[in-house]
């Protein structure tokens, strides 16, 4: 994408009155859409449609030549996809109605108001684009393969869950709609920003910043700069980061935290385009892109009230729910080796061998921190590892959390008891209908779970078929 230019394609003013199309021209342009193209002669309009492809066409009516009814029906003939707003002089309900019916977006009466104009460009503006991301939505599902895959070459996954966000990330990557990333904490979020920012090709840079905990002064001096003096301690003007991004990709992770007057002019800026530095009268402009992420529930934040509900449909044009590790856990044993092969290259140690069941035993935990979690695990058992193959104590997720709460060797008891005590056929009993849930039924991990073999493991459970 071109900077600062919008639409990618340009609008089309055909008017016969050049001081009319120059008017609408200055309209649009003082409104942030910069990329018009006009024609004065409606002979030559089909020949500029044929040439390249244009975001819509704003038509005058009473025209010299040829007739806008007779262009508008051979526009909607020949370019279906292209909106065309009606923009006339003639204040005629049936003009009106018999310009609907063949096809148009919308019927504006000369002088129109400059809000009902933008307004109306911008809605047919965005219907084209979720058009253009639907088609290309259907396309990218339906590809035998990926046609951006160096886009996801950081993101370890054989799951074919993950393979269809792949295919939507590549479908709604040039689309300039805002993309709303949410997930458990150590899913991705940042990855697959990343990914859509590699698979869109735009001209400027990814540029990253966590909003957590941002109150609004340091939310607008980050993002949009400052005048020198527009505080106590602003010494020099600086740019923020939406200026540092131009055309490129503006990541905002942890959305769901920032503040109400923070959302404001976020909303604003997704809604114009335009924001104002600390201490200055005149806005900006940015051709950016936005992406952004959180692992809050935003529907439950919008209940409360602390998140706004128009910002929150303005961000969700396009949105990705990326999977917690518990839902793809056919990937573990490809983050296991990709993990060991990175911190073994970072700590200088050899490669340890992994024993088959200490991915059973991984296979069935629930990860709340996710791939971040299976990742740091990792790394501190190779730390600690002197033998060739890697122990199963080391990688028990919160083993040392569990050990101060009393797992053998802590010193403390690992179980509470009532009391009246159960017999210990109870308690067997117990243990494995609460290893056989953990694992979702899985004999062979529960029985991983029981320190005992599968065999031992099915005798009990048809022993315990026959007393029933």
């Amino acid at each position: 994408m071109s900077a600062g230019r919008l639409p990618e394609n340009p609008i089309l003013i055909v008017d016969d009155e050049r001081a009319v199309a120059d008017g609408f021209d200055l309209v649009l342009k003082s409104n942030g859409i910069n990329h018009v193209q006009v024609c004065t002669d409606s002979r030559e309009v089909m020949g500029i449609l044929r040439a390249r492809e244009f975001e819509l066409v704003l038509l005058d009516l009473a025209m010299p030549h040829l007739a806008g009814e007779a262009l508008l029906g051979a526009i909607r003939e020949e370019m279906p996809n292209v909106p065309v707003v009606i923009v006339t002089g003639r204040n005629d309900v049936k003009a009106a109605v018999e310009c609907m019916k063949a096809g148009a977006f919308d019927y504006l009466v000369k002088a129109v108001e400059e809000s009902r104009l933008v307004s109306s460009v911008r809605r047919a503006m965005e219907l084209r684009a979720l058009s253009r991301d639907y088609r290309r939505l259907k396309e990218r599902m339906l590809a035998p393969r990926l046609a951006h895959p160096q886009a996801f070459e950081r993101i370890v996954t054989g799951n074919q869950l993950m393979h269809s966000l792949f295919r939507i990330v590549e479908a709604v990557a040039r689309s300039s709609e805002p993309i709303l990333i949410t997930g458990e904490t150590g899913t991705g979020k940042g990855l697959f920003a990343a990914a859509v920012h590699a698979a869109s090709n735009r001209e400027g840079p990814f540029v990253e910043v966590n909003v957590a905990g941002v109150e609004d002064t340091m939310f607008s001096d980050t993002l949009f700069g400052r005048r020198k003096g527009a505080f106590t301690s602003a010494v020099e003007a600086r740019g923020g980061l939406v200026q540092q991004a131009g055309a490129g990709t503006m990541f905002l992770d942890e959305i769901g935290d920032l503040s109400i007057p923070s959302q404001v002019k976020l909303l604003r800026l997704l809604d114009t385009g335009e924001y104002y530095p600390l201490g200055s009268d005149l806005p900006r402009r940015t051709a950016a892109r936005f992406v952004v992420a959180t692992n809050r529930d935003l529907a439950s934040l919008m209940s409360e009230g602390t998140f706004r509900r128009d910002l929150f449909y303005r961000l969700s044009t396009h949105e990705l729910r990326l999977p917690p590790l518990r839902e793809r856990r056919d990937d573990i044993p490809l983050l296991l080796d990709h993990f060991l092969e990175e911190a073994c290259a970072k700590l200088g140690k050899p490669r340890p061998s992994v024993p088959r069941r200490l991915l059973d035993f991984l296979a069935a935990q629930s990860f709340p921190g996710n791939v971040r979690e299976l990742r740091s695990l990792v790394i501190d058992a190779v730390s600690r590892q002197s033998s060739p193959v890697l122990a199963l104590a080391d990688l028990v997720p919160g083993s040392r959390e569990k050990a101060a709460r009393g797992l053998p060797g802590s010193g403390q008891s690992p179980l509470s008891f009532p009391d009246v005590l159960p017999t210990l056929g109870q308690v067997r009993e117990l243990l494995i209908d609460e290893a056989l849930k953990r694992s979702g039924g899985n004999q062979s991990l529960a029985a991983t779970m029981l320190g005992l073999s599968h065999q031992a493991l099915s005798k009990r459970l048809a022993k315990r078929k026959l007393r029933t």
